[in-house]
């Protein structure tokens, strides 16, 4: 069975960093172009960024722009959410998602998800 599991949250204080983890099984890590999501309290999910399968193409957000970027370890079946400089308004559940194909956009659909993990910025 396919299993995307995030991992690497919990609470911080504002200014410092955090690297969530997406460890992938059940499917071909190294053909599935990948992503990243969150959602604040009360709001829809939002789209933080993709990587391209074979992790030479990356699209970051323009609200996180220069303070995220996203790494994928194919060998590893890992996806990676580099965040630095957090603040309060950073907080909320983030999720990662799978898409085969070499490239994926984060208006359009994925097909696995993960059950997401809580980032909390404290001040």
């Amino acid at each position: 069975q396919v299993q995307l599991v995030e991992s690497g949250g919990g609470s911080i204080q504002a200014g410092g960093s955090l690297r969530l983890s997406c460890t992938v099984s059940g499917l071909a890590f190294s053909a599935h172009c990948m992503a990243w999501f969150r959602q604040f309290p009360g709001k829809e999910r939002e789209g933080v960024g993709t990587i391209s399968s074979d992790a030479t193409t990356i699209y970051i957000k323009e609200a996180v722009r220069g303070r995220f970027t996203i790494e994928k370890n194919n060998a590893a079946n890992t996806l990676y959410l580099q965040m630095r400089n957090l603040t309060p308004e950073d907080t909320g559940t983030y999720y990662c998602a799978a898409q085969s194909g070499t490239y994926c956009y984060l208006r359009e659909a994925f097909d696995f998800w993960g059950q997401g993990t809580q980032v909390t910025v404290l001040s």
